[in-house]
């Protein structure tokens, strides 16, 4: 792994993110209470902006690098999660089935981890410039910096659906937590 961000490639950094992703399910399955429920708002923001990104700029690279099939299936699981992640939000932690469903997801979204570390990520590498990949890794902070902090399953999973919905949910979504944060600092 890269030691400066200015000079991680976008695989690296897919990777760091799937790692962080690793952590937080772990998080989430051992705390309770507040714990429990800022550790999933930390794990649902972190796919979100993963997703989006991915989305937006390294499942295109990927389609010409690791073919249609490989991409699409990603998608088909991506959209799968985005579903999923949306109704464990709505549900909350402490919602009846939680735990289950929650497994099952963490199951998923790992599986899917794995596809990209195996398929595409390794493809990328042998297809695409290492200078390339240095600007990717910086135009994907960039796109998660505006991406939306919530799964949004109908805007769909194109790189043009995000360049679409994208920005409008972004705000509505950072707005809904800056006020949700500021509505748990401020209790009585």
């Amino acid at each position: 792994m890269a030691t400066s961000t200015h000079r991680q490639d976008v695989v690296d950094l897919l990777i760091e993110q799937h790692e962080q992703v690793r952590f937080l399910f772990t998080e989430v399955k051992s705390a309770s209470g507040d714990a429990q429920r800022d550790a999933f708002g930390r794990l649902v923001r972190l796919l979100a902006v993963h997703e989006s990104a991915e989305e937006l700029l390294v499942h295109p690279a990927a389609r010409q690098s690791a073919g249609d099939e490989v991409v699409s299936a990603r998608l088909h699981e991506e959209h799968d999660a985005k579903k999923e992640l949306s109704e464990l939000y709505d549900l909350g932690v402490g919602g009846a089935g939680f735990d289950k469903r929650f497994a099952a997801f963490e199951r998923a979204v790992l599986d899917h981890a794995a596809h990209e570390e195996r398929e595409e990520f390794p493809e990328l590498r042998r297809t695409v410039d290492a200078k390339r990949l240095v600007d990717m890794a910086g135009a994907v902070r960039a796109a998660e910096a505006v991406a939306p902090t919530r799964p949004h399953p109908a805007a769909g999973e194109s790189a043009l659906g995000n360049l679409l919905a994208g920005p409008p949910l972004a705000l509505f979504d950072r707005a809904r937590d800056a006020v949700g944060d500021w509505t748990r600092g401020n209790r009585p």
